[in-house]
């Protein structure tokens, strides 16, 4: 079973992954999966209706407004990394955290590198699959290297102006 880097209140842990990630030409598996946006949108109800844990996964060019309405039915939204330069999944988490209000597992897939992982947490990202053979006490780390940030964001870090006008 593949393993996450997954954060919960604050902490990192490795995590068996319960979820199957299916290509679209596979026959799905039995038990929780994630599959892509368009799959979902073509058989997302009736896996749903089988009392099934279902994420999808969101590429770059995909627009995460389209899962709004499923949201809260959704375990987890799987936001796709072709490679570690392409970032238009920051942009995504930011809309399903603070636009769209989800609250259920972002997870970044794909091409993922620890060195990225703090801003994917300021982001929203709870979950990571991780392509370096990052480890916890890494991304424990990045998340914490840097104490003032210069903006607001999804996580719950304030900005250096507010902790400024506080002292």
């Amino acid at each position: 079973m593949p393993t996450l880097v997954k954060l919960t209140e604050g902490a990192f842990s490795l995590v068996d992954d319960a979820f199957t990630a299916v290509p679209d030409e596979e026959d799905l598996p039995q038990g929780d999966v994630i599959i892509s946006l368009s799959r979902f949108q073509a058989e997302g109800d009736r896996l749903l209706s089988e009392g099934r844990a279902v994420g999808v996964r969101v590429e770059p060019a995909e627009e995460v407004e389209a899962l709004a309405y499923d949201l809260p039915r959704l375990s987890v939204v799987a936001l796709a990394f072709p490679k570690f330069t392409d970032g238009r999944a920051y942009s995504s988490a930011r809309i399903l955290r603070q636009r769209l209000g989800y609250r259920g597992e972002i997870r970044a897939v794909g091409d993922v590198v620890v060195e990225q992982g703090g801003h994917m947490i300021r982001c929203g990202f709870d979950a990571f699959a991780p392509a370096d053979g990052s480890q916890p006490a890494q991304w424990a780390h990045v998340a914490n290297r840097h104490r003032h940030v210069y903006q607001r964001a999804a996580d719950t870090k304030a900005p250096a102006y507010v902790e400024r006008g506080e002292a």
